[in-house]
C-alpha cells in the first residue's frame, strides 16, 4: 500500500435506505495520487457508498461511522460544501442538462471558480482537447448527444471544477466496447496527471487493471480488499466477477 497521505477515510460506515440496510459497517481509504476501485454486483452498495461520501445521498440516513476528507470530517455535510473542498462526483446516469448546450454544461462545472476567467477558458479548451467530439458539438443541446458522448460530457463537467479528488460511478455503463476502451484510457490519463480517483465499476477486470487497489463489496459489506494484482489472481473473485 502507498505510504502517501490519506485523502479519504471511511470508517465503520452504516447507511439505511428506509428500513433496508444499504451499507453495513464498511471501512476504506484512498491515498493521494491513487486510483482505488470498488467492485461488486448489482445492489451491493457501490453507488450508495459514493453518494454518501459526496453528500448526494438523498433519502439515505447514515446511522454509524464517519467519513473524513483531507483531514476534515464531512459525513452529514452538504454536497456543495464538500465540492468546495476539492471533490467532484460524476454520478451514474450522467445527469447532464439536456436542453443546455455542451458548452454551458461544461461551464456549470466551473461554477465555484468565479473570477478565474482565463483559467476556466483554458480548462474548457482542454476539455475539448480530451474529448474532440464535444468540441464539434459544443453549440448543440446536450440531449442530442449519444450515450457515450454524454458520459464524456459528464466527466468533462466534473473536471471543470479542477478537483483534487474524483468519484466516478460506472463510467462504462451503456457504452459500446470501443468507447469503454477510450473511457479507461481517459482514467489512466487523469491518474497520470495526479488526480486521485475512487472508481465504481461493474467491469471488474478493467477496473482492477487501471486501479492501484480495490475493495469488493457484497450486500453492503466489504468482503475483500488489496492490491489490484492480488485481487485479479484471487480464485474466488475470478469465479464471481472476472469471468473465471
Amino acid at each position: 500500500m502507498s505510504e502517501t497521505e490519506v485523502v479519504l477515510s471511511v470508517r465503520d460506515l452504516s447507511v439505511r435506505y428506509g428500513a433496508a440496510q444499504a451499507l453495513d459497517g464498511i471501512s476504506l481509504e484512498v491515498h493521494r495520487g491513487e486510483v482505488v476501485t470498488i467492485i461488486g454486483g448489482n445492489g451491493a452498495g457501490k453507488t450508495t457508498t459514493l453518494k454518501t461520501i459526496s453528500g448526494m445521498a438523498e433519502m439515505l440516513r447514515t446511522s454509524t461511522g464517519e467519513v473524513t476528507f483531507q483531514g476534515r470530517r464531512i459525513d452529514g455535510m452538504a454536497s456543495n460544501k464538500i465540492a468546495r473542498l476539492g471533490m467532484a462526483h460524476v454520478p451514474e446516469g450522467r445527469r447532464i442538462f439536456p436542453a443546455m448546450t455542451v458548452d454551458d454544461n461544461l461551464l456549470i462545472g466551473s461554477y465555484r471558480r468565479r473570477g478565474e476567467v482565463e483559467a476556466v477558458a483554458s480548462d474548457l479548451a482542454l476539455a475539448y482537447e480530451r474529448f474532440p467530439i464535444l468540441g464539434e458539438r459544443r453549440r448543440q443541446p446536450a440531449g442530442f448527444l449519444s450515450g457515450g458522448e454524454q458520459q464524456m460530457l459528464a466527466i468533462g463537467r466534473g473536471l471543470m471544477a479542477r478537483p483534487s479528488f474524483l468519484l466516478l460511478d460506472e463510467p462504462s455503463l451503456g457504452l459500446a466496447p470501443i468507447l469503454v476502451s477510450r473511457m479507461f484510457d481517459i482514467i489512466r490519463t487523469l491518474a497520470g496527471e495526479g488526480t486521485t480517483i475512487l472508481l465504481v465499476e461493474q467491469m471488474a477486470r478493467l477496473a482492477l487493471g487501471v486501479a492501484d487497489r480495490g475493495y469488493v463489496l457484497e450486500q453492503g459489506r466489504i468482503v475483500a480488499d488489496g492490491p489490484s494484482a492480488q485481487l485479479l489472481e484471487d480464485p474466488k473473485l475470478k469465479a464471481a466477477y472476472l469471468g473465471g
